[in-house]
């Protein structure tokens, strides 16, 4: 065996060790999110400073120090990994202020836990009071803090949050008062992982999983993508047996087996090609079809196909990407989406892409939306903004599904879910999709 060889296999295994198995580093859309809210200079930076042990945000007397989101990673013990955020004051002043509050609240409606911030000093203001309301509304769960707890407390500010009932807990940052007791308090209270895991109920012990996974110019050099990452790591806690190969490899792969796996899992892209090597009998999903359960909503999902074969001449359709990333020659939100979609309908669609957290402001123009699978952020975002969605009755699909479907690889690749092949019978029964 020649040291050439050698020195090959060893620098291989380096490279996947550390993109597959560098778990001090958990990715920020796994991690629980905790938002810091509350007026201008009461005190959330130096809160966030507090409870992260870290001078990590600038804290200064002026109001409006803060203007944009500042998130840390952090292990909050014994719960694990959040993000803390620290976010402008809610009562920002002028044209720049009023975009501060709109980001403000983004990150509110996008975070699993809030931390509203008080002044001992002061009453509830009316901004505090519509705080404390769409908090409420919006059904996330927070805590009251009245900080600088060392200068007094303002007796009617207690009897206001007693007479609404709201949790609440004083701290000083100055002397470090209550410091602990908030984080432990955070903890009782930080919500149950109400989600499901991403291979939840599909694969048992010692359970022979082949997971697809193409070197292709998209494919990051000497590592692999978060889904492939996230599902061999669940994989494997689950117990099961994990081959992974390139879609090239799979005939082979199955051809050596001394009998069938119990589940393949194909990069959507290479859905078209896998699926004729896949037996009929062996259930067959994506990492993308994966995500949409694990994140977002793969029954509505499979719902928003129903629109593809209404789209018209003219129709606007708006692919969402959660992340910004450089655009490859082929990539898939910006050239192969548009073209197989195009190509399925025969119709002239205009095609608008939206990189980042945001959707853009005119959504009510668009007659679908084809989001990415949100590997990237959290799982509250991706709910969020199906919620958006659905709010002014826009259908909406991921990446996975679209794809599985442009190729007539529904419904074998949603077969392993029994709610979403319900879903997709019921629909098939009324004729408001197509095989």
């Amino acid at each position: 065996m020649s040291r050439n060889f050698v020195d090959s296999i060893y620098l291989t295994f380096v490279n996947f060790h550390k993109g597959l198995f560098n778990l001090s580093k958990v990715p920020q859309s796994e991690r629980t999110h905790i938002a810091f809210i509350g007026k201008r200079n009461v005190g959330k930076s130096s809160l966030v400073n507090k409870f992260i042990c870290q001078d990590l945000v600038i804290v200064s007397d002026v109001p409006g120090t803060t203007t944009d989101p500042v998130k840390k990673s952090m292990e909050l013990l014994p719960f694990g990994p959040v993000v803390i955020i620290d976010t402008a004051g809610i009562d920002d002043v002028g044209e720049l202020g009023k975009k501060r509050i709109n980001k403000t609240i983004k990150i509110i409606s996008e975070s699993d836990f809030a931390v509203l911030v008080l002044d001992s000093q002061l009453e509830l203001s009316t901004a505090e009071k519509e705080l404390f309301k769409y908090l409420s509304e919006n059904s996330l769960p927070f805590v009251a803090v009245i900080n600088k707890s060392e200068l007094g407390i303002n007796y009617k500010l207690i009897e206001q949050l007693n007479s609404n009932n709201i949790n609440y807990l004083t701290v000083s940052c100055k002397t470090g008062k209550g410091i602990m007791e908030l984080k432990e308090k955070i903890q009782k209270l930080l919500p149950s992982d109400s989600g499901i895991s991403l291979m939840h109920n599909l694969v048992n012990k010692n359970d022979v999983v082949i997971m697809v996974v193409p070197i292709d110019t998209g494919a990051p050099k000497g590592r692999l993508i978060l889904p492939q990452v996230q599902t061999i790591r669940e994989s494997l806690d689950d117990d099961a047996i994990v081959l992974v190969v390139k879609e090239t490899q799979l005939k082979d792969a199955l051809d050596k087996l001394s009998s069938k796996p119990k589940l393949v899992i194909t990069d959507s892209q290479a859905i078209m090609e896998v699926i004729k090597d896949v037996p009929t009998d062996v259930a067959l999903t994506t990492f993308s079809i994966l995500q949409a359960r694990y994140k977002g909503d793969l029954t509505g999902f499979i719902k928003g196909l129903t629109e593809i074969d209404n789209l018209q001449d003219g129709d606007k359709i708006l692919i969402a990407e959660a992340c910004s990333h450089h655009a490859q020659p082929d990539d898939i939100g910006r050239i192969k989406i548009p073209n197989w979609l195009k190509s399925y309908t025969k119709k002239n669609l205009t095609i608008d892409v939206s990189s980042g957290n945001d959707y853009p402001d005119n959504l009510a123009d668009y007659k679908l939306i084809i989001h990415c699978g949100g590997c990237m952020i959290t799982r509250k975002t991706v709910q969020t903004r199906i919620r958006k969605a659905k709010a002014i009755n826009i259908p909406i699909v991921n990446y996975g599904v679209l794809i599985s479907y442009l190729h007539g690889a529904i419904p074998r690749t949603i077969e392993p879910f029994t709610e979403a092949i319900s879903e997709w019978n019921q629909l098939k029964s009324q004729n408001k999709v197509t095989t």
